[in-house]
C-alpha cells in the first residue's frame, strides 16, 4: 500500500540535486511541499494536506544525508592519482572545413615533444584547443587562417583519475564542481573521458582548485 512518505521519498529518489540539497538542509520544506504536492496527490489518487508532505519531508530528511552522499563518497575516496600541469593556453576556433587538417598537422608537431600538453573537444560549431604555451607560435601558424574565438593564457589544468564505478553513480560530478562552485573557482573548461576529467583554472586558483579536489578523498 502507497503512502504520503513512501511516495515523497520516490519523488526525492528521481532527482539527486533536490536531494543532496535537502540532505544539506537548504530548502525550505513548506515551499517544496508546495510544488511536489500536485504530483503526491496524483499518485495517492486523493488530496493530501502540505502539513503531511512537508512532515514526511522532516523525517526523510533525518537520513538522507548519508543516503544521498553514502555512494559519491565511497567513489571520491577511490580517487586516483591528481595531475596537475601549468603553462598553458586555450584557444577556441570555429569549426572549418580545414581545421582537422590544421590540428593533424598539429599533433604531429607534438609527437616529436612528448612534454607538452594537450588536449582537444569538439562542438557542433567549435573545436577547443588546449596546449603548453611553448607551441603558441606553432599553433598560431598552423591555425592561421582559422576564425579564433577566444584565447585565454595562463592558465592551469587538474587532471582527476576517477574509479570505473563513476559511470553508475549519480551526482559524481555535481558533487565535485558544487564544492568547486563554493570555493568561487573558475572553470574555464571541462573535459572528460570515461574514467578522466580535466579542469581548466587560473594560474592563480590553481592551489585551491587542487585542494578542494584532493580533500574530497578525506570527506
Amino acid at each position: 500500500m502507497k503512502t504520503i512518505s513512501s511516495v515523497v521519498e520516490h519523488y526525492i529518489k528521481k532527482k539527486p540535486f533536490l536531494q543532496s540539497a535537502l540532505a544539506q538542509g537548504i530548502i525550505n520544506l513548506t515551499s517544496l511541499s508546495r510544488i511536489v504536492k500536485p504530483e503526491i496527490e496524483s499518485e495517492l489518487g486523493k488530496d493530501i494536506r502540505n502539513g503531511a508532505i512537508v512532515m514526511a519531508l522532516k523525517r526523510l530528511s533525518d537520513d538522507l544525508e548519508f543516503r544521498a552522499t553514502h555512494k559519491i563518497l565511497k567513489v571520491l575516496k577511490n580517487i586516483g592519482e591528481i595531475t596537475v600541469r601549468s603553462s598553458l593556453t586555450d584557444y577556441t576556433f570555429l569549426a572549418s572545413d580545414k581545421i582537422l587538417v590544421h590540428q593533424a598537422k598539429l599533433l604531429e608537431e607534438i609527437n616529436d615533444n612528448q612534454d607538452v600538453f594537450y588536449t582537444s573537444s569538439r562542438g557542433v560549431n567549435e573545436i577547443n584547443i588546449v596546449i603548453s604555451n611553448v607551441m603558441d607560435a606553432t599553433v598560431q601558424k598552423l591555425f592561421k587562417d582559422e576564425k579564433c574565438t577566444q584565447k585565454a593564457e595562463n592558465l592551469s589544468s587538474i587532471t582527476v583519475k576517477l574509479p570505473a564505478e563513476n559511470v553508475s553513480v549519480p551526482g559524481i560530478y555535481y558533487f565535485i564542481f558544487q564544492r568547486l562552485a563554493w570555493e568561487g573557482i573558475v572553470l574555464y573548461e571541462v573535459i572528460s573521458t570515461t574514467n578522466e576529467f580535466t579542469i581548466l583554472v587560473n594560474d592563480e586558483q590553481v592551489d585551491i582548485a587542487f585542494k578542494t579536489i584532493k580533500d574530497l578523498k578525506t570527506l
